[in-house]
């Protein structure tokens, strides 16, 4: 049995876990910059996966497969750095845009997002790779469909680091969104999502790399409500500063991609939720059967939702995930964290998946 691990954070508090759990409480150095010859070592394809193409950045490695699943509204550039940094200590390193993303086919009604429909594909591409068993690193939606992968199909997951949002069981007697608007109010973002064409339109007032700068550089850990007075775009003549861990060259990345396809298949991800909570009732229950690491930022508007916290810490989390073996707690960190802070998020992926 673990000894119980507590680490005082900068205020002098403790935060402790259950008997089976270590808590990080780390602080945090910038993100590096990365050079145009190291993006060039990613090599890019398209792969026919249970009945859409599938776009897939690789870097090759004669070691483990180290699978990463990014979140709304990213693609696979988000774990450019984490990529690149595995591969460099001999993992073999796949990120894919996932269904409705980027150069992966986006099927239009949103009962093709399901989880059965995204898991589904990321079997049918570790098939294609001739993997039977991967690292899985996630994040943001790509975190949620982690958990869901585990659930399914536990089998072809050797360990998961997740970032960002917490496992969260099914509550057998309501609907996700029922529940989100009972408790946050019909202008909650999710609730917000949830009219078809209706966020897309917000989003065509501004520009789409305004709308990106607006999303990666959120520092509100508070509930995320949007009146439709206001509107998604916001103020179309906003100006945005960028951080040092995001470039105009980033935004312009996911912008290009994002003008190209319309945000209509990111969220679509949302709007399968109560559909998901239907097909997944058998499912009750079942507890995260892999070991988890899981990371968050203090400034994350996830961590920072009604209950999470407490969830995270006294006992609930540990109860659903056994196996979670470490959570770490950045400060002064927001929701995009694996590119905001990629060098250490990099070795806290390394330094746990080593271990196996």
């Amino acid at each position: 049995m673990r000894a119980i691990k507590i680490i005082p954070s900068l205020a002098g508090r403790s935060l402790s876990l259950s008997l089976s759990l270590s808590l990080t409480h780390t602080h945090t150095s910038e993100s590096p910059s990365l050079e145009y010859t190291d993006m060039e070592t990613i090599q890019h394809s398209n792969i026919r996966v249970n009945g859409i193409n599938m776009h897939v950045a690789q870097i090759a490695g004669d070691g483990p497969p180290v699978l990463f699943l990014h979140g709304f509204p990213e693609l696979w550039y988000s774990w450019r750095h984490q990529m690149l940094h595995l591969s460099s200590l001999g993992y073999r390193t796949i990120a894919p845009d996932l269904r409705g993303y980027g150069d992966t086919d986006a099927p239009a009604s949103a009962a093709e997002y399901t989880v059965f429909h995204i898991i589904g594909d990321l079997v049918a591409l570790l098939d294609a790779l001739g993997l039977k068993q991967v690292f899985l690193v996630a994040h943001d939606w790509g975190a949620v469909m982690a958990w869901n992968f585990c659930l399914l199909r536990p089998d072809r997951i050797k360990a998961l680091v997740n970032m960002s949002v917490a496992f969260s069981p099914r509550n057998p007697f309501r609907k996700p969104i029922e529940s989100m608007r009972a408790a946050f109010g019909n202008d909650y973002y999710m609730c917000r999502f949830q009219q078809p064409g209706e966020a897309e339109e917000e989003f065509a007032r501004v520009d789409t790399a305004l709308v990106i700068k607006k999303f990666l550089t959120s520092r509100n850990p508070g509930l995320f409500c949007v009146p439709k007075e206001v509107g998604f775009g916001g103020n179309p003549n906003a100006k945005i500063t960028l951080p040092s861990w995001l470039s105009e060259d980033d935004v312009n990345y996911f912008a290009t991609a994002f003008k190209r396809t319309g945000f209509t298949g990111g969220l679509n991800y949302y709007r399968a939720m109560d559909l998901n909570w239907e097909l997944t009732a058998a499912w009750t229950g079942e507890q995260i059967k892999v070991p988890v690491k899981f990371i968050v930022g203090d400034l994350d508007l996830t961590y920072n939702t009604p209950g999470v916290k407490d969830f995270i810490h006294k006992g609930g989390f540990n109860k659903h995930v056994p196996f979670l073996q470490e959570v770490v707690i950045m400060e002064g960190v927001a929701h995009f964290i694996n590119q905001e802070k990629a060098q250490e998020v990099s070795e806290h992926i390394y330094d746990f998946i080593n271990k196996f």
